[in-house]
């Protein structure tokens, strides 16, 4: 390959890459072993089975709670 057919692949592989980091939607997905898989909230999947999410959701409350009492400790993801 040439320099010019080198520049021009590694522009496009960088444009790929942008597009691909642009998208910020939130999926979820059923996992090779049956466990719900959440995409899109950081650099890799956060997955559990059924019954570990099930128990996180009716501590939703809680979780709140706990954010806001320990707002000021905890870091905002920019």
């Amino acid at each position: 390959m040439s320099d010019e057919n080198l520049q021009a692949e590694l522009d496009k592989l960088r444009r790929e890459n942008a597009a691909l980091k642009a998208v910020t939607g939130v999926s979820i997905k059923v996992s090779e072993k049956g466990g719900v898989s959440l995409y899109g909230m950081g650099r890799f999947p956060v997955t559990l089975y059924k019954e570990q999410w099930l128990k996180l959701l009716s501590m939703s409350e809680e979780i709140s709670a706990f954010i806001v009492a320990n707002e000021t400790k905890l870091k905002s993801k920019a």
